[in-house]
């Protein structure tokens, strides 16, 4: 088991971030003063500003000469950052499952539609190579790596349609997909009823048929939002 370690640093942008998802500072709200702040992390004065600067950058809170740092509203933060999602789920599954469905319903089916009129066979074959990873996981007993390969999937075929912007954010809502994928994969039969599915997409984008593709893509993620709502595993304040 690997362990990761949080560096000094590393501690106190964790510390301050779950604290203003989980609303201890509102918008608006300044933070406290430095001197106090920093004696109650148990930090210097120089640990804590780059802790902030930080946090400036993934756009959660703002300084300014003489008012202070105040955080911002929700809608300036950066959702996209990994720091900022491992806080949302910590502070509201719930929502980020929501915002993931939806984000997924956006992106995906029209990710497979590009990826069916530009994918060359090094693309396909990443595809299928992640399918059988999903299917080898898939029949272990406790699944172990299946939702790993499941991710895998996903940004391939986000990857597929060679669009640089898609890919790259295939790879930044990786926390938001092993969550939904987490849950949607704890209801019976679901993994088994996920393979062909995933499997039509690939078919069809090796076909060149966008709208096949795209179709069925669309269909995974209105079976995985049926699993999400009967799953074990849903969040309680998700109903």
């Amino acid at each position: 088991m690997v362990v990761h370690f949080l560096t000094l640093h590393q501690r106190v942008v964790d510390e301050l971030g779950r604290r203003i998802v989980g609303g201890t500072w509102g918008p608006g709200d300044p933070l406290p003063v430095e001197d106090t702040l920093a004696a109650e992390l148990g930090v210097s004065r120089g640990v804590l500003r780059e802790a902030v600067k930080a946090l400036v950058a993934k756009g959660m809170l703002h300084v300014r000469p003489r008012t202070g740092t105040r955080v911002l509203p929700p809608e300036h933060w950066n959702h996209l950052d990994r720091d900022v999602l491992r806080w949302k789920l910590a502070g509201d599954a719930a929502a980020l499952l929501r915002d993931t469905g939806e984000l997924r319903r956006i992106v995906e089916p029209e990710a497979a539609r590009l990826a069916a009129d530009r994918a060359g066979p090094e693309k396909v074959r990443a595809l299928y190579d992640a399918i059988a990873a999903m299917e080898a996981a898939a029949a272990e007993p406790g699944r172990t790596g299946y939702v790993e390969a499941d991710i895998a999937f996903h940004r391939a075929l986000l990857d597929a349609g060679g669009n640089r912007l898609l890919g790259s954010l295939g790879r930044a809502v990786d926390i938001a997909l092993e969550h939904s994928f987490l849950v949607s994969t704890q209801t019976p039969g679901a993994v088994e009823a996920s393979l062909p599915g995933h499997r039509a997409i690939v078919e069809a984008i090796e076909a060149r048929d966008p709208v096949a593709a795209a179709a069925a893509a669309l269909a995974i993620i209105e079976a995985a939002e049926e699993e999400i709502a009967q799953s074990p595993g849903l969040p309680s304040d998700a109903g």
